[in-house]
């Protein structure tokens, strides 16, 4: 299976075009040539991305008339920058970070669901076995606008004082200073550092924030400019649809997807990518069943909660913030 591995210019990252064999595995033939497409990452590739390698992969974005182009980002600042700009056509966004930029005026809308739940929550050494032992602790933040809503959530929901935790800015150190013992906490993600954590010492706790008193929200969307797809709905629509076949896919066999994922991106360890996608697999799927869903009563309860815990200033208009014509009318 051919894979191209691109460089992006426009950020220190890498793209992936066409990666996969030379026609679509769909049954149907394009009647025009596919599309190119930009899509940014939120982060580094890691098992949540592995919907979106499939779908490359295998051909699904050709068979829905568009040729993906996947960059990662240099930074997680990065995706917005590049989608507001117009450098990008789609960025995979933290719920958290499209509301923060909506919330100052940026013109940017959701259009999928790529995970259906939380991946925030506080990360504990073995020994503090309830968020409410993190009185008086050492717990490490990574600096972003969410991370104190996290912490007062979880530590608050199992009936804490989230005013008497000391917190430290580690950025994204969790795993080093968690196993090093400099803190006795860390919020981060249940999918990514939790999993590490698992494989390296078993014992820590992974206390989810939706555990705690937090809605089940879609934590990571598929977005694109309002402007954009208002302008070129068949783009976003193709897309959309690549996207919901890659990750059904991939939930159907997750040992191909992972596979596929480190064949895209060389130098993940196969090991942590099986770990990672056994964790945050079941999370690609609604509570419905389906994948991409954009429930408004769950994003409703979430505007809620992201206002309440100070976020954002006012509870965001969910209707504006998220189109969800591409579903199929979900």
């Amino acid at each position: 299976m051919r894979r191209r591995l691109l460089a992006a210019l426009l950020v220190a990252g890498v793209v992936c075009a066409g990666c996969g064999s030379g026609s679509p595995r769909s049954g149907a033939g394009a009647a025009a040539p596919p599309r190119d497409a930009t899509l940014v990452l939120d982060f580094t590739p890691n098992a949540v991305h592995a919907g979106i390698y499939s779908a490359i992969a295998r051909g699904y974005d050709r068979a829905a008339g568009v040729r993906l182009h996947v960059i990662v980002p240099s930074a997680s600042t990065d995706s917005i920058k590049l989608l507001e700009t117009g450098r990008v056509s789609f960025a995979i966004l933290d719920i958290h970070d499209l509301a923060i930029a909506r919330a100052r005026g940026a013109g940017i809308v959701g259009i999928m669901a790529i995970v259906q739940r939380p991946l925030a929550a506080v990360i504990a050494a073995p020994a503090v076995r309830t968020p409410r032992s993190l009185d008086g602790r050492l717990v490490g933040i990574t600096g972003v606008p969410s991370d104190a809503a996290v912490l007062r959530s979880v530590v608050g929901g199992a009936g804490g004082d989230a005013g008497a935790v000391r917190t430290i800015t580690i950025g994204f150190n969790a795993v080093a200073d968690l196993l090093a013992g400099r803190v006795a906490a860390a919020t981060a993600f249940w999918n990514d550092e939790g999993v590490t954590l698992a494989l390296r010492r078993p014992g820590f706790h992974s206390f989810r924030v939706d555990d705690y008193g937090a809605p089940s929200y879609p934590e990571l969307l598929l977005c694109g400019t309002r402007s954009a797809v208002d302008g070129d709905p068949a783009l976003a629509r193709a897309v959309v649809r690549a996207l919901v076949r890659g990750y059904s896919f991939t939930l159907g066999d997750p040992g191909a997807g992972a596979r596929e994922l480190e064949s895209a991106v060389p130098g993940l360890d196969p090991r942590l990518v099986a770990a990672q996608l056994a964790a945050v697999a079941p999370a690609f799927r609604a509570p419905d069943g389906r994948v991409g869903e954009l429930s408004v009563s769950r994003r409703r309860a979430w505007a809620v909660w992201e206002a309440r815990f100070g976020i954002v200033p006012r509870v965001p208009d969910v209707r504006a913030m998220f189109d969800t014509r591409f579903l199929g009318g979900r």
